[in-house]
């Protein structure tokens, strides 16, 4: 990761999106074919600092989200680089067509990063809240969909979006998140999970602001429960880490799955899959949006309420403790 120098002191004074304008900033001195894309949201996603750096290979679309993915990809075509970004709303619903046929269905080498995820807007109400967006984007043929969970790997992710052909969709909340790595230099790598706790009793699967969640609950389990919880930060939702999953349901027998996401489809969903694939039961729980529309609220208030930080990934792991399975090496007669 070359010329990412931003530390944990320099992540203390900005936001998640702030983090990823400066790297593009940086690697758009390096790569001039890279260019960004806005839709009248500059400001507000960030991605307006490279604008101000390189006006000439900055273009705001205005109020039209369709027009927004339809110009990215036609920029692609001609060997350009474009970094996309709107809220994640706009870009997995209001501009889908575009992303799927535009884009996806070309397989063009364009980045997407949607912010203001999950229910990261909290207080902007239903039209905002994006719950939905993971399901939607995993399904798209040959985009690869990723959910940092700070900062520092949202530098990582977007640098990498930049080494890797293809569609890429970085999700990101509204940008006041946990800060989590102390800089770029953990092993991030595009479908490789990044296991941040070890333990053999449980293991939690988390992404984007749920792995700060997912690393406290952690050390209240273990320090006041005797409960070693092993954490993976899945911050691949597609492709996902198989290899880490069937590692977990082998050595721990027990799994929670947590997002800032709906529970239909997301990250649950797709380490539910890999179960079912692979033949191997294990106590299983998903923790996530219900399926209905968020109630309105601050994101802290939100999480709280739906049980997806510490406190709730806490309850739910005291409760899979106690949930008895098939204690024995024998796969067989679990297929």
């Amino acid at each position: 990761m070359a010329g990412l120098t931003y530390t944990i002191l320099d992540a203390t004074n900005l936001s998640t999106a702030e983090i990823y304008g400066r790297v593009l900033c940086d690697m758009g001195e390096r790569y001039p074919e890279i260019v960004a894309l806005s839709a009248d949201l500059a400001k507000s996603t960030k991605i307006g600092m490279f604008g101000e750096k390189f006006p000439q290979r900055f273009f705001n679309v205005g109020i039209a989200e369709q027009n927004l993915f339809g110009i990215a990809s036609g920029m692609a075509k001609v060997g350009l680089v474009p970094f996309v970004s709107t809220f994640a709303i706009f870009t997995s619903m209001r501009g889908l067509d575009q992303v799927h046929t535009d884009i996806c269905y070309q397989n063009l080498n364009v980045k997407i990063i949607a912010t203001h995820a999950g229910l990261s807007f909290g207080q902007a109400g239903t039209t905002h809240h994006c719950t939905e967006d993971l399901s939607i984007m995993r399904s798209m043929a040959n985009c690869k969909v990723i959910v940092p969970a700070d900062g520092i790997e949202t530098a990582n992710a977007v640098q990498a979006a930049y080494e890797t052909l293809g569609p890429i969709y970085i999700r990101i909340n509204r940008g006041f998140d946990q800060i989590f790595y102390e800089n770029t230099d953990y092993g991030f790598r595009i479908g490789k999970a990044v296991q941040v706790a070890e333990g053999n009793d449980l293991t939690i699967i988390a992404c984007g602001s749920c792995v700060y969640q997912a690393a406290e609950a952690a050390k209240i389990l273990r320090s006041v429960d005797h409960i070693n919880a092993r954490v993976l930060n899945m911050h691949t939702i597609k492709p996902v880490d198989r290899d880490a999953i069937l590692a977990a349901v082998q050595e721990t027998r027990r799994i929670i799955t947590v997002e800032d996401h709906n529970v239909v489809g997301g990250l649950g969903s797709a380490t539910a899959e890999v179960l079912a694939l692979s033949g191997k039961a294990c106590a299983f729980e998903m923790l996530g949006i219900p399926d209905t529309f968020s109630i309105i609220g601050l994101h802290e208030d939100l999480m709280n309420y739906y049980k997806i930080d510490t406190d709730g990934i806490v309850e739910a792991a005291r409760k899979l403790i106690g949930k008895e399975f098939e204690d024995d090496e024998n796969w067989d007669d679990e297929v």
